[in-house]
This record gives C-alpha cells, structure tokens and sequence, in this order.
C-alpha cells in the first residue's frame, strides 16, 4: 500500500468512494455498522483540494483503497458549519492546559476507507502518514466526529488513542472534538 499526496487524477474516485460512504447514501443501518463521512466533494472540489496538497490517499496499485483530508485551517475558505463551530471554540478547547488557538494544529478528516479494504490497516496507515505529513508544520492534529458515528469514534479515539476535547452540536446532532499529537511522546519504559 502506498500512502502519499493525491494527485488531481485521484479525483474522480476520490469522488466515487466519497459519495458511496455519505451520510445521505446510506441506510441508517450502514451507517451504524461503518460509519459515513459528511459534507459537499465532489470531483471539482477534490481535485482543487488536492492541488492544494490537503488530502493523502492509500494507493493499492492504482486502487484507491482510501483517502485522508489534512488541511491547515487558515486554507479552509468558505468553512462548513461544523469547520466553523470548530474554530469558534479554539479559545475553550484546551490540550495540555493550553487553548487550542495558542497551538499551531491541523484539520484531520474527513477519513473514508473502501469497503474491501476495511480491517485491513488502511486507515491506521492513513493516521500514520497524516501524522508524519503534519509533524513539521504542526503540533495536532483536530477533527470532528459526529457522536452518531460511533465507528468512528473508536477507530480514532480507542483504536488510535485521539483525546477528547470538547462537544459542540450544530442543529440536533452532537459533535466530539477530538485531538493527536503530532509528536507523540515515546512510551514510558
């Protein structure tokens, strides 16, 4: 597997594989047993995205196994709602004692893994090439989940150890915040 830097030619199935896991396009069943992603790329706006250096992609040959968003907020122009909720809360949200807006960080998402490529460490290997992107330009990497998405939450918080930071809820559905250190500090010996 090769995780790098999509390139604009990843965009139409950057698209497919987007659409095929959008909230909208899956039964509340599906959604409860893999989780979705949300919001509005179509192939324009990945390809844009992607000539912007903001998304990674998990590479099986010429497959798209899965694909990453990393952007700075400064480059998010025209944020969604849950972007903007995110921001607006970089001075109550804390990391280590510290508001978030003190801390030079990263936006992490959305992450859709292909179907046949699910259990098979695609997304770990997405976290660790985002880590790896980020660590000179970054010391978190923040994304939100919406708390519906529970297969989210534990790939990211129990599977790959993401901290809670904070919920905020846009309309009737709540969100976590959630953090990684780019340079996570080695284990305890």
């Amino acid at each position: 597997m090769d995780y790098r830097h999509a390139v604009a030619a990843d965009a139409p199935a950057m698209a497919e594989l987007f659409a095929a896991n959008h909230y909208d396009a899956l039964t509340e069943r599906e959604r409860a047993e893999r989780g979705f992603v949300q919001g509005g790329f179509d192939t324009e706006s990945l390809r844009s995205m992607a000539g912007q250096g903001t998304l990674l992609v998990a590479d099986d040959d010429g497959h798209l196994a899965g694909l990453l968003g990393l952007a700075s907020p400064d480059n998010v122009t025209s944020p969604p709602p849950p972007v903007q909720a995110l921001l607006a809360a970089q001075d109550t949200l804390r990391w280590q004692g510290r508001p978030l807006r003190s801390i030079p960080f990263l936006l992490y998402g959305p992450v859709v893994v292909a179907a046949a490529y699910r259990g098979r460490g695609v997304a770990r290997g997405l976290f660790t090439a985002a880590l790896q992107s980020a660590a000179a330009r970054a010391d978190l990497l923040i994304a939100f989940i919406e708390l519906s998405n529970q297969t989210s939450w534990r790939v990211h918080v129990n599977g790959f150890g993401m901290v809670p930071l904070g919920e905020f809820t846009l309309g009737s559905r709540p969100y976590g915040i959630v953090a990684a250190p780019t340079h996570p500090e080695p284990p305890a010996t």
